[in-house]
Formats: structure tokens, C-alpha cells, sequence
């Protein structure tokens, strides 16, 4: 069911809404191989009619299974926009749509959530990747250097003379 806010109760006072959106209602199924969406979203919101612009305001928290985009481990991370806030014109040409008197929340939260997502989820910031066990019983980074390493792939182009 999506959140809708209904104009008409909006012109006697602000209404607050609580509750959460499953994933299936967001429509956030396939938005991110390395990001897996199990758990709805909840929200704690304040809407208020100020003028002809319809002002949202309050907290957004989810939580994603997330696979690191370095070593591949499944982790969790809190999706929180604690301060979320939008306006809605009710007139001009950025003005949102209404259907029998209401306006539906639900495409705005998903659009910010969607734009709040890690762009490469890490397990932890000083992750060094996949690593594999060698014949001496050490750990051996795969796929170039460890995080510690400075020299860059640029570090490597700049060596060559042409």
C-alpha cells in the first residue's frame, strides 16, 4: 500500500505517519547487485500544508544485506536519513502529482533512498579484498595490492616511456 498524504486533512492541521514500506511497495528489488533488500523501511514523518507547497519532514531507517565489493562477505548496514525533508509544489511546473486529493510519498522516499545507498559497500574501510591461503600458511592478497600498498595503477602508467 503506498503512503499517501490526503490534501484535505492536510488544511486543518499536520498529520504525522509512522509505520514502514516492504520492499515490494519501494519497488527496490533489483536496484543493486551488492546491495540486497530484505527489510522494510521505516519511517516517522511530519507533513504539513505551508501555503500551496505540501513540506515533508523527518527520518528514514533501513537496514541492507550487503555483500563487500571488495572481499565479497556478507554484512549489514543502516540505511538512516535522520534529517529527510522535501517540498512539494502544489502548483507550477514542478508541481507533484495528486490523485483523489492525495499525494503519494511513496516514488520520493524511494527516489532519496535509492540515492542514499553506498556507492561500494565495504565491510569495513580498511578492507584489502579477497585473500587465499599460500603454500607457506600466509595470507596472500588476489588481484593487485593491499590497501596499505601506495603505487596505484596511474603509479604504473606514469613509469612508461613512450
Amino acid at each position: 500500500m503506498p503512503l499517501l498524504c490526503h490534501l484535505h486533512q492536510l488544511q486543518r492541521h499536520g498529520l504525522e505517519f509512522r509505520g514502514e514500506l516492504s520492499v515490494a511497495e519501494l519497488g527496490l528489488e533489483n536496484v543493486d547487485e551488492l546491495i540486497h533488500f530484505r527489510h522494510p523501511l521505516h519511517y516517522d514523518l511530519r507533513v504539513e500544508l505551508v501555503g500551496r507547497t505540501v513540506l515533508v519532514n523527518g527520518c528514514l531507517q533501513m537496514m541492507l544485506d550487503c555483500e563487500c565489493a571488495r572481499c565479497l562477505k556478507p554484512f549489514q548496514e543502516e540505511l538512516c536519513l535522520k534529517q529527510w525533508s522535501i517540498q512539494l509544489p502544489l502548483e507550477g511546473q514542478e508541481q507533484v502529482p495528486i490523485q483523489r486529493d492525495s499525494v503519494d510519498l511513496t516514488p520520493l522516499i524511494r527516489e532519496d533512498a535509492v540515492l542514499a545507498l553506498p556507492q561500494h559497500p565495504l565491510c569495513r574501510p580498511d578492507c584489502v579484498g579477497l585473500t587465499r591461503q599460500s603454500s607457506g600458511g600466509t595470507q596472500e592478497v588476489l588481484g593487485g595490492q593491499s590497501c596499505g600498498d601506495q603505487s596505484s595503477a596511474w603509479a604504473e602508467l606514469s613509469r612508461l616511456k613512450l
